[in-house]
């Protein structure tokens, strides 16, 4: 990793296209990104604490009657006149079919329920892991395509018509085998209940039950810890009413560690190899001592996580540090990120600094480890909650970004950005999981997204779009909306444009909140706003008073838009003209503008077939308005921050200032 020198002029930038340039300003906001190899620190390991021994721990060999020893040596104990199963307990089963890829404990046998079953653990009070051991094959000639169950564990459904088949089967990269690991709380004098449900004229099976217990705090921390909500001003509280579901726990930049090296609760923590965006990033491995501290004890995860790591390696100019992650839509996801810093150089705070994006929204922005930890060696993590939205209701798979990138506005000393460890949790729908508004206002806080060097370009003409769409309450006026002509005598369709009033459009934006801006240009700001009682997501263009740019583009626009109807055309949703005040409301675009898919770093790479598509749909727009509009329009100003993607990606041709009538 090349140390960047800030004595002398920042190094010229790579050749980039001259309109790219003029249109997003890049030389304000690129620097050149240098690297190196990188070494480690060796620190004396003083630290006190040991790992933690739970003081449950439960291992259930399901569908067997006696007990049985697993390959890392664990004493499971078969259900079988188990004293956490029914009396009534029948159905054993052992596996019709035999793979080389699966353990025999505890694959060897399941436990089969026809009708709703409960197992009963009597455990101390606090969180638990639950884990749950699926091999989805044929039992006693039942077919397993036709097993669908439940799974609720006291007040909370952890599973809902779960097939561990389909599950398997549309796993990446194969597998025969299915652990499903849930974090829940147990209440002082309460039971854990684990209760299977079969769908009807279906079956509910299990191979394993595994119940351990962990520290107070180490995940579901209450409201002494905040987390922040990503894209929104506020933060975000998980209580012992909250369940959480792990997804992924990597060990980045390493390989597997195993069960028993874990730090007493028997986590397994996979390599990020299968999910990193391209095979890009330096991964070394240094033997430094870890010096565990009281925010970050010696349990939170094993020492090998952080002394492994992913790095951006000699490639910084090409590429963000990425990983994608599919994740069902409509949930809320925990996010732990853990870092130590291992690299001799680094020892002081601001020497590497870099920016945290989520979904393509900025998690973190200055991202300095020294600075959280205290220094080398020291391990520290940090928690992040980003809602996945579920646009059109159907709960289906969406990959969740996570990025990284060298923020050099802060001038650090080095060009890079590191991870050691991830986990990934989905986020119960309870009401004990709450959010916290930090604002008075009952409006949500949309963090601007133009904001700051480094990371996020300025936007000319063009719209940036946040993934969440949220209904939220109407601050403002109740009156009835107006459909008027423009006082300068341009006369609009009353069926295809809406006239606003400006106490609407205030409510719609907070009263023009910077936290709303989405964009900003010459004619001034672009807000993110919400109208007819939080119903309606909109983007709302409002020209700056100050500015004489944009006055006749403003016509222009309306005049042209309002008679405009096509699936590749923006569709226009009204304006205001009062005060003079000139605003133009337009449909809010989820996926943003195309140029920052094809350039910006930080965003994922458009497959080919899927740029071809956006290519035909602004094609398909731009012969409507040359041929099948009224009457023949020519655009004069098509880039690609003037091409919008929808939800679907469909494209639209949007900002019609510079437009003129053709004969």
């Amino acid at each position: 990793m090349i140390k960047i020198s800030h004595h002398h002029q920042t190094p010229s930038l790579p050749k980039l296209n001259p309109m790219l340039i003029s249109t997003l300003q890049l030389s304000s906001f690129l620097c050149l990104l240098l690297s190196t190899t990188i070494t480690a620190a060796a620190v004396d390991d003083n630290s006190p604490w040991l790992p933690y021994t739970p003081t449950d721990y439960i291992l259930l060999d399901c569908g067997s009657s006696s007990n049985t020893t697993d390959a890392s040596l664990r004493s499971w104990d078969g259900d079988v006149r188990s004293q956490f199963s029914p009396s009534n307990i029948e159905n054993t089963s052992s596996n019709a079919t035999s793979s080389k890829s699966v353990i025999q404990v505890p694959y060897k046998t399941s436990r089969i329920f026809h009708s709703q079953f409960t197992y009963s653990f009597p455990v101390s009070a606090g969180p638990k892991f639950i884990r749950l051991y699926f091999y989805p094959v044929n039992y006693s000639e039942l077919d397993i395509t036709n097993s669908f169950f439940s799974l609720t564990s006291n007040d909370y459904t952890l599973l809902n018509n779960f097939s561990a088949f389909l599950t398997v089967s549309a796993m990446k990269p194969a597998v025969a085998s299915l652990i499903k690991e849930f974090i829940v709380n147990v209440r002082d004098n309460q039971i854990l209940n684990i209760t299977f449900c079969p769908s009807p004229n279906s079956y509910a099976f299990v191979n394993g039950i595994e119940v351990v217990s962990m520290p107070e705090n180490l995940y579901i921390r209450g409201n002494d810890h905040p987390i922040p909500l990503v894209s929104e001003n506020q933060r975000f509280y998980i209580d012992n009413n909250s369940a959480l579901e792990t997804l992924y726990r990597l060990n980045v930049g390493g390989n597997e560690v195993s069960i028993t090296n874990d730090t007493g609760m028997f986590r397994l923590w996979s390599p990020d190899d299968d999910y990193t965006y391209e095979d890009y990033g330096f991964t070394p491995h240094r033997d430094v001592a870890i010096r565990y501290r009281q925010e970050t004890p010696p349990y939170t995860a094993p020492k090998i996580i952080y002394t492994t790591t992913r790095t951006m390696g000699n490639d910084s100019l090409r590429y963000n540090l990425t990983w994608r992650f599919p994740v069902d839509t409509g949930f809320y996801y925990l996010l732990r990120l853990h870092f130590c810093e291992i690299q001799l150089e680094v020892t002081l705070e601001n020497q590497r600094v870099f920016i945290i994006y989520i979904n393509n929204q900025t998690a973190e922005r200055r991202a300095d480890v020294i600075y959280w930890s205290g220094g080398t060696g020291i391990p520290v993590f940090k928690d992040y909650v980003i809602m996945v939205t579920d646009p059109d209701g159907r709960r289906s798979k969406q990959d969740l970004w996570l990025a990284m990138y060298p923020d050099l506005h802060f001038r650090p000393e080095y060009a890079d950005a590191i991870l050691n460890g991830l986990e990934i949790f989905k986020l119960s729908e309870t009401a004990g999981v709450k959010k916290h508004n930090n604002k008075t206002s009952s409006f949500p806080a949309i963090i601007g997204s133009v904001a700051g060097g480094g990371s996020i370009l300025v936007l000319i003409f063009g719209f940036w779009i946040f993934r969440r769409r949220r209904r939220v309450k109407d601050l403002g006026s109740k009156k009835p909306k107006s459909w008027i002509p423009l006082s300068s005598g341009l006369s609009l369709s009353s069926d295809l444009c809406r006239r606003f009033s400006l106490e609407e459009m205030k409510s719609a934006t907070c009263n023009f909140d910077d936290s709303f801006v989405i964009g900003a240009g010459g004619f001034g700001n672009v807000y993110k706003g919400h109208i007819d009682n939080g119903a309606t997501t909109v983007a709302i263009k409002r020209l700056n008073p100050s500015s004489n740019q944009g006055v006749h583009e403003f016509q222009t626009e309306i005049e042209m838009l309002s008679k405009l109807r096509h699936l590749h055309v923006v569709s226009l949703i009204g304006y205001c003209h009062d005060n003079c005040e000139m605003i133009i409301v337009y449909d809010y675009m989820v996926h943003e503008i195309l140029r920052d898919h094809l350039y910006k770093s930080n965003k994922p790479c458009l497959p080919w077939k899927q740029r071809l598509q956006i290519c035909i749909g602004a094609v398909k727009g731009l012969h409507y308005l040359h041929t099948s509009a009224n009457r023949t329009i020519i655009h004069h100003d098509v880039k690609s921050t003037n091409i919008l993607l929808d939800e679907k990606w469909v494209a639209k041709i949007s900002d019609f200032g510079l437009s003129k009538l053709g004969p």
